[in-house]
């Protein structure tokens, strides 16, 4: 049994407690356990998979957030730099599921969240799920 941590951008309640939802229940159908830590923002999501990873406690990750469009520049930036954070530490080795949303509006986010719809948080656990059995195969 494997224990996964599901570290989310707690920013837009409803659409994370969607995508928690269906990471965890892509999870426990696989028959492994999470736990869900939250940090302020997409931003600090590598970081704090960064640090987990250095505990040992953990065999792979869920990243949750939306990243919704606004006015600003600030969109690319998160959605970019959250997007590379996480792919240096998958290329390091680290099982990890890139569930935060980057959308344009808050109806696209429903959509992509929602678990009986495009549950996009359940396909993110498939994804950290997958790269650990294939990290298991070749180390």
């Amino acid at each position: 049994m494997a224990k996964f941590l599901i570290v989310e951008a707690r920013f837009y309640d409803h659409l994370n407690d969607m995508l928690i939802a269906g990471a965890k229940a892509a999870i426990l159908a696989a028959g492994h356990t999470s736990e869900v830590v939250t940090v302020p923002g997409a931003l600090e999501i590598p970081g704090t998979i960064a640090l987990a990873e250095q505990s040992g406690d953990y065999d792979g990750y869920v990243a949750i957030g939306v990243v919704i469009r606004g006015e600003t520049y600030h969109f690319e930036i998160v959605a970019g730099e959250s997007a590379r954070g996480i792919m240096a530490l998958t290329m390091d080795g680290s099982a990890i599921g890139n569930g935060i949303l980057t959308v344009e509006n808050e109806e696209q986010a429903i959509v992509r969240a929602d678990p009986a719809q495009k549950d996009k948080g359940g396909e993110a656990a498939k994804a950290a799920l997958a790269l650990l059995a294939l990290r298991e195969r070749w180390t």
